[in-house]
């Protein structure tokens, strides 16, 4: 009985897949009004630790700061690229998101309040790949493994994580969990190449350089990624970000890309 339903369920998703699809994305879209997600976009006065000096950062003050620094075509770079790789790559979310359902019945997407461009938050969409009493684990981690609770306190994730589910490890190998972060580009949210959208809680972090972070839109795949990624410590990424922010152009993001597909591919520095 129970063998049987998963292949009739599949059937009936792929039937209607055009109009599944649709509804799916359109949620994803539209999600900033959903009272489920709140505000799709929120805007903070960042407090920022720096040693004993305490420095605000407000976001709408760097954004206009920095807002000539970016090349004029960088932005159409991402529409055109990400909206071409978001209808080619449409069949394959869909059954990606269908997967992860099957697999224990929860969320398809996890989605969390990230840090943009001059300091304004926005839902960063992944596609889940943890349990979904993810939360739980870590909290009891945290809490009797000193070890690991050293370890997330240096870096903020596990080399190991117990949380990630058989499916999820293979979604962060290939990068294919961050596939729907497409939408994020389309909507402006996001960049094809730039930082990766850190947590408030790692705001502090970054000390004054969190300025070089806010003057552009984070990315998908940028330095870091091409790095060595999880192999590096949080200062290498830190500033690798700085850097990366510092000289902005086109050419360099074309370059950043060529060298993000032996990274996917060989699965450099993942976790």
């Amino acid at each position: 009985m129970g063998g049987s339903r998963h292949p009739a369920l599949l059937r009936k998703l792929f039937e209607n897949a055009p109009r599944k699809l649709a509804q799916i994305l359109f949620g994803l879209v539209e999600m900033g009004s959903n009272r489920e997600f709140g505000t799709s976009v929120m805007k903070y006065e960042s407090a920022v630790e720096n040693g004993a000096t305490r420095t605000l950062v407000s976001g709408e003050a760097t954004s206009r700061a920095y807002a000539d620094n970016l090349p004029a075509g960088k932005r159409a770079v991402d529409i055109i690229l990400a909206t071409a790789l978001f209808i080619f790559l449409s069949p394959i979310m869909l059954m990606i998101g269908v997967l992860i359902k099957l697999q224990d019945g929860g969320s398809m997407f996890f989605i969390q309040n990230r840090r943009g461009r001059g300091g304004e938050y926005f839902l960063c969409m992944k596609f889940r790949t943890m349990r979904p009493d993810a939360q739980e684990i870590l909290k009891a981690i945290l809490e009797t493994n000193p070890e690991m609770a050293a370890e997330w306190e240096k870096n903020q994730k596990f080399q190991k994580d117990p949380r990630v589910t058989f499916f999820g490890q293979f979604l962060r190998r290939t990068s294919l969990d961050e596939l729907p972060q497409l939408l994020n580009i389309i909507r402006g949210e996001m960049s094809v190449v730039g930082p990766r959208p850190i947590i408030e809680d790692e705001v502090a972090r970054y000390g004054d350089l969190i300025e070089a972070y806010d003057a552009v839109r984070p990315g998908v795949t940028g330095l870091w990624q091409v790095s060595g990624r999880s192999d590096t410590t949080y200062e290498e990424r830190v500033a690798l970000d700085a850097e990366y922010a510092s000289d902005v152009t086109v050419l360099r993001d074309f370059w950043i890309l060529l060298r993000t597909i032996p990274a996917v591919l060989f699965a450099r520095g993942a976790v």
